[in-house]
């Protein structure tokens, strides 16, 4: 394999010192227009790429942030990166972006890969399977910021940016009984992730507010797809079914559908839905899905702005920020029925 083009190289090529080129390729004052032109141009002519990697153990710093996901291809999490890569961008800033696919050891990898590459930021939504946080803590150590965003780890003192669950979840809750619906469920999420805790909660207190909270609304392991079926189907087929579901996630209403349509129950007429993330596929669903907008381009914008707000302001705190986004329900067809 071709080896790498160094400025030793282009040193040796012109017979002067590799420090001249080094300060001819930064543009240092010490180096005339006319010798910078002639280092520049060789440099072009032997293919140089400047190692930013290397630059960057010498310097201390780094212009690159690192972003961890649990999923690429989940709109929500494409539409952050999005929005951190346009303020990134703003501030000449590059991104690596990395997938943890919902596995705890890959997380694990991809902050181990980051911290190596020397990156300024880390911005992390974590696994479905993270129940450990000593590779936070690392990050941490090696002086390097972490801001969490939509699943976090509370334990973690660092900059956060979450959702509204409360609220949100008390303006679903008051759009179904509006509706005209009575016995309302809400499919929970893993309870280890920091957002399906949050919006068991906050659906609980929505509830609470309108004094219908009791032991059946809540439906466990509902996440993965064939427990979800088990469960969906043994709540709609019992002699005390609701008449509406409010699901931790978008997916998860898909199964919905699909059990409601074999078992014979109309949505909305029979059966309100509403899901959390507002996925592409709810406006494509037949009847259309009425969800929640979480605003992920702008909580991606939000959080990069974050880091370059106390870059700025060259702010070193221990005491961390959290910065809430208020969602917003999209009403669709499967909560539009006559009453």
């Amino acid at each position: 394999m071709k080896k790498r083009t160094t400025i030793y190289d282009i040193a040796k090529a012109l017979e002067i010192t590799p420090s001249t080129v080094s300060r001819a390729l930064n543009n240092h004052s010490y180096i005339s227009e006319p010798t910078k032109k002639i280092i520049k141009e060789k440099a072009l002519e032997l293919n140089y790429k400047l190692n930013t990697h290397a630059q960057n153990l010498r310097t201390g710093g780094s212009k690159i942030v690192g972003v961890i996901v649990p999923k690429i291809n989940i709109t929500f999490f494409s539409n952050v990166i999005a929005g951190i890569e346009e303020i990134a961008n703003q501030h000449q800033y590059n991104i690596i972006i990395c997938q943890s696919n919902d596995n705890f050891e890959k997380e694990v990898a991809c902050v181990n890969t980051l911290i190596n590459q020397n990156v300024a930021c880390i911005f992390i939504s974590l696994s479905a399977n993270t129940k450990a946080n000593e590779h936070l803590k690392d990050v941490l150590q090696h002086q390097i910021q972490l801001i969490q965003f939509d699943r976090v780890d509370n334990k973690i003192k660092t900059n956060k940016v979450l959702n509204n669950d409360d609220e949100i979840m008390l303006d679903a809750v008051e759009h179904l009984l509006h509706k005209g619906y009575k016995k309302i469920v809400h499919l929970a999420g893993p309870q280890n992730i920091s957002i399906y805790k949050s919006r068991k909660e906050g659906f609980e207190k929505a509830l609470q507010h309108h004094h219908l909270l009791d032991k059946d609304v809540v439906i466990e392991d509902c996440y993965a797809k064939e427990m979800a079926t088990n469960n969906i189907t043994n709540l709609l087929s019992g002699n005390n079914k609701p008449d509406a579901i409010i699901a931790a996630a978008d997916f998860m209403t898909l199964t919905i559908l699909d059990v409601a349509k074999k078992l014979y129950i109309k949505i909305p007429d029979d059966l309100g839905v509403i899901g959390y993330s507002n996925e592409p596929y709810t406006k494509l669903t037949t009847p259309t899905i009425s969800t929640i907008d979480q605003f992920s381009f702008e909580m991606g914008q939000t959080v990069a702005n974050m880091f370059f707000q106390d870059l700025k302001n060259n702010v070193q705190t221990n005491i961390p920020k959290s910065i809430i986004i208020n969602p917003k329900l999209i009403v669709r067809a499967s909560t539009s029925k006559n009453q």
